[in-house]
């Protein structure tokens, strides 16, 4: 069974023309001018219009703003606030440490749970997608209860993104999402009483196959040193601050070496983790909220696909 292609698909109206768009805000002045030049050609609605070298100035502005940003915020990613662990919020934590999502992403390194100071978080996504997430965290108020809070940065429960599921031949399924979370989990091998319940078309042995679904999108962060770098949760995290709520919940991780590290975080923050933990100014959660370097975009609807293929091979084979 294979699952190797995920890609991003641009959807249309049956016209052919743009069906609608996303509010961006994309983080100016950091690696790479490539990439930001590529998303506006390919995907910023009339982004093909758009002069390349008006938008490499403008990139090349918001650079030279972090160098003084180096001078006069320097350190400030080290004098984030991170209060602890509420009491009065065991049972809450309790249920969540003991959902299989929570298990299956928090199990290898030493987590705590801890309300950290949004503006003060470490951030890697240099964009964002300003999503209806917006309105359930103004809902939540600028002085939320505590229990509210951490079952929005920590939700157990929460409404899936539509996928849609296309047979494209006898073998080969086609899964497609408005949501950039969709992703194929790891294969499982079921068996025995496992299937006992299902209605197969025979008896059966074992079942083996691969769920294609989301993240747990828990809020959850790395900590290395005195700086801690927001992991997942970039959507809840912006709409918490837009809201002007200033410090939320978050599973924070801790690692004191590389290879610990590479356990937890992205491809890109594990090549190069002195960016993150040692520059003396890396970009921060607040800085998505400074026009002088976020970007505000409408961005072409784009969709997720995961196409999953299965192949089986028999033979006959000697004993031994």
């Amino acid at each position: 069974m294979s699952s190797s292609l995920r890609k991003i698909s641009q959807r249309q109206g049956a016209d052919g023309a743009q069906a609608d768009y996303r509010d961006m805000v994309w983080l100016l002045g950091q690696p790479h001018l490539r990439d930001y030049l590529s998303f506006c050609e390919s995907k910023v609605i009339g982004g093909e219009a758009l002069n390349p070298r008006m938008l490499a100035d403008e990139w090349r502005t918001a650079n030279d703003f972090y160098y003084d940003l180096e001078t006069t915020e320097a350190g400030i990613a080290d004098t984030i606030e991170c209060r602890p662990f509420d009491r009065r919020l065991a049972r809450l934590a309790s249920a969540l440490e003991a959902n299989d999502w929570f298990r299956n992403s928090f199990d290898n390194l030493p987590y705590s749970f801890e309300l950290v100071e949004l503006d003060k978080l470490v951030v890697s996504q240099l964009q964002i997608e300003r999503g209806h997430l917006q309105t359930a965290a103004a809902q939540l108020g600028q002085r939320p209860a505590p229990a509210n809070l951490f079952r929005f940065c920590l939700p157990v429960e929460r409404e899936l993104p539509p996928v849609r599921i296309t047979r494209l031949a006898s073998n080969r399924y086609q899964f497609a999402s408005p949501s950039s979370d969709l992703r194929e989990h790891d294969p499982l091998l079921l068996g025995g009483t496992e299937i006992a319940h299902l209605k197969l078309p025979g008896p059966a042995a074992a079942l083996f196959g691969i769920s294609v679904g989301f993240g747990s999108n828990f809020l959850s962060g790395i900590r290395s040193g005195s700086r801690v770098l927001l992991q997942n949760g970039y959507h809840r995290a912006y709409a918490l601050r837009s809201a002007g709520i200033t410090h939320a919940w978050c599973v924070v991780e801790r690692v004191t070496r590389k290879d610990e590290l590479r356990l937890t975080a992205t491809d890109e923050v594990s090549a190069d983790p002195e960016f993150y933990f040692a520059a003396k100014r890396p970009p921060i959660l607040r800085d998505y909220f400074d026009p002088r370097i976020a970007k505000q975009l409408k961005a072409k609807r784009m969709d997720c696909i995961v196409e999953v293929e299965i192949k089986v091979r028999s033979s006959i084979a000697t004993t031994v």
